[in-house]
């Protein structure tokens, strides 16, 4: 919770006029049964028409000014609320950008999503209303209390008893809410989850006719939910009545009990209108409580679990002073004796990569391959510093890339990864998200490296044309081609390719890596391929197996020395082909 308090600081001076406006609202609240009291007292019951008169003019301007306060405040608690929750949504989103993949693996993508939308809704909620109530409640019962004792003192054990029992009803709903309100942010996590796999995995579903699974799984992850918040919403429930109950049950009392003082001469008329005018304000000022006792819980919950993320420090450690890179940077990319294993693994035995040494020098292009789970993917998490190495270091230049600054080191490198992910927009848009100041030559010189030239010219609009969210509108082959062109537009020394050619037929495979070697002769280029076929030329070609290097070298080198790249070229490549 203390997070949140934290983001009220730059309100300060609006809270405070919030407070007073407050003030100034409960005072006039209570001002109004005194004066409605003195006009039964000595208005009505002696005929006196001027005085009823001055002393509604006089309650009439005290409730203009109890309006004119009510929706000043009511402005500036929204002004606070929306503020608070933009700034910490924002907060939220910064600190999720600087995560490593360990965080985000840790918290889940949809629990994330779940903290920083509907977490955030609830506290703001929540805030807008404690803004007033925790306030305004509480003048108006004490102050209600001390002038209903002014009034009339034998009839006060009235207002204490129904105090005691409001009171006695919100300790119990608090103990029996506030664990049910954190259960249920966590199944509004897990319903986030289940639908998020369901809509992204929509085609699986159906390609394996598993939707009776799917709804079986929805509608259990939906009736957790619903049960959990059908116990908390009757809980409340109930709590309405009661306090209604409750208030005709005193309005009541204080009706027959005035009645019979009145009768015996030991207090006026108007007195008893006050007094039960004090006592209805008294009963709502702990109705609104109430209402906070509703809403605080389930706040204070989604509170903890923002505060969490933003208490949470990422893994990777960036240096406050990192050293720059030479101004004659090469690109030249060294794993030197680099082991890995996630974070979450806990035997040596886990490691996923162990002994990793080579080097890949510009102008050259240095291909990865290996069995699936071999580490492939994992060598570029760690040049990218998604990871960190737990053993031996990555260098560029001669340069420990944990010593280099974050925008410096991403700055170098064009990356195309492993899943071809495009961002709604145009093709343009997605181009340059590499870089933005690049021309239209840049990115027009990228798209032909990348062979999407001719299918973006046949497009409506051309580079202007529309991609839907995650490129759905396209297909995988021409998705795949405007992430590499994507990359080549960053106009980097260091190029990674991330199995990203794997969608491409073996003539557009051929006529891009004809490209690349063409224009990008001076550049690293490091390629993870799964076909033998795609790397044959590369100036060297690394093998892994089971996280370490079983093999370095040509293609022809590697056929006469290492056993494992000839098992898999011997799967994928015709007698000819081996011979050649």
């Amino acid at each position: 919770m203390s997070k949140v308090f934290e983001f009220l600081k730059p309100y300060a001076h609006l809270l405070a006029l919030a407070f007073a406006l407050l003030v100034v609202e409960a005072l006039c609240a209570l001002a109004l049964p005194g004066h409605m009291a003195d006009i039964v007292n000595y208005g009505v019951m002696t005929g006196n028409i001027t005085f009823i008169w001055r002393t509604g003019i006089v309650m009439l301007l005290i409730t203009l000014l109890s309006v004119v306060a009510a929706l000043s405040m009511s402005y500036l608690s929204a002004k606070i609320s929306t503020g608070v929750a933009n700034d910490m949504r924002s907060a939220v989103f910064k600190k999720v950008l600087g995560f490593s993949n360990a965080e985000i693996n840790n918290f889940a993508a949809s629990s994330l999503i779940t903290r920083t939308t509907n977490d955030i809704t609830q506290i703001q909620g929540t805030m807008m209303m404690a803004t007033r109530l925790l306030v305004y409640a509480p003048i108006l019962g004490i102050g209600g209390i001390i002038r209903a004792l002014n009034r009339d003192v034998s009839m006060s054990w009235v207002i204490f008893l129904a105090s005691i029992c409001m009171v006695g009803m919100m300790s119990v709903l608090f103990v029996v809410a506030m664990p049910k309100y954190r259960l249920m942010q966590t199944l509004v996590d897990r319903l986030n989850l289940v639908s998020r796999e369901n809509l992204s995995g929509i085609l699986i579903v159906r390609a394996f006719s598993t939707q009776v699974f799917e709804k079986k799984r929805f509608e259990k992850a939906n009736r957790d939910l619903t049960d959990t918040s059908l116990f908390v919403d009757q809980a409340f429930a109930f709590f309405g009545p009661s306090i209604m109950l409750i208030m005709n049950l005193a309005t009541a009392f204080i009706v027959w009990l005035g009645a019979h003082h009145a009768s015996a001469f030991r207090i006026d008329i108007g007195d008893i209108f006050a007094f039960l005018q004090y006592g209805i304000l008294i009963i709502v000022a702990f109705l609104m409580i109430g209402i906070m006792f509703v809403y605080l819980p389930r706040a204070v919950v989604c509170a903890n679990r923002v505060q969490e993320v933003l208490e949470t420090r990422s893994s990777l450690r960036w240096k406050e002073n990192p050293l720059p890179l030479p101004k004659d940077f090469k690109g030249v990319v060294e794993f030197r004796d680099v082991n890995f294993k996630y974070p979450d693994a806990s035997q040596e035995e886990d490691a996923v990569l162990t002994g990793i040494s080579f080097t890949a020098r510009p102008g050259q292009t240095t291909a990865i391959i290996g069995a699936t789970g071999s580490g492939k993917s994992t060598l570029f998490k760690l040049l990218l510093r998604f990871y960190d190495v737990t053993g031996g270091g990555i260098y560029l230049d001669g340069m420990d890339i944990r010593d280099i600054h974050k925008e410096e080191l991403h700055g170098k490198i064009g990356y195309a990864p492993q899943k071809a992910l495009l961002f709604s927009g145009s093709i343009k848009s997605n181009l340059l998200y590499a870089d933005k100041t690049a021309g239209d030559q840049r990115i027009a010189t990228a798209a032909e490296i990348a062979q999407a030239a001719s299918f973006i010219a046949d497009k409506e609009g051309g580079y202007s044309a529309n991609v839907a969210q995650g490129g759905a509108n396209l297909s995988g082959g021409q998705r795949q081609r405007l992430s590499i062109a994507r990359a080549l537009v960053k106009n980097a020394q260091i190029y990674l390719f991330d199995d990203s050619f794997s969608a491409l037929d073996l003539k557009t495979d051929a006529l891009l890596r004809a490209a690349l070697k063409k224009k990008m002769g001076g550049c690293t280029v490091l390629v993870i391929a799964q076909r033998v076929s795609s790397i044959m030329d590369a100036d060297q070609i690394i093998v892994l197996d089971q996280g370490g290097i079983a093999g370095k070298g040509s293609h022809f080198e590697l056929m006469g020395t290492c056993a494992v790249y000839r098992e898999i070229a011997a799967s994928q490549l015709s007698e000819e082909e081996l011979k050649a």
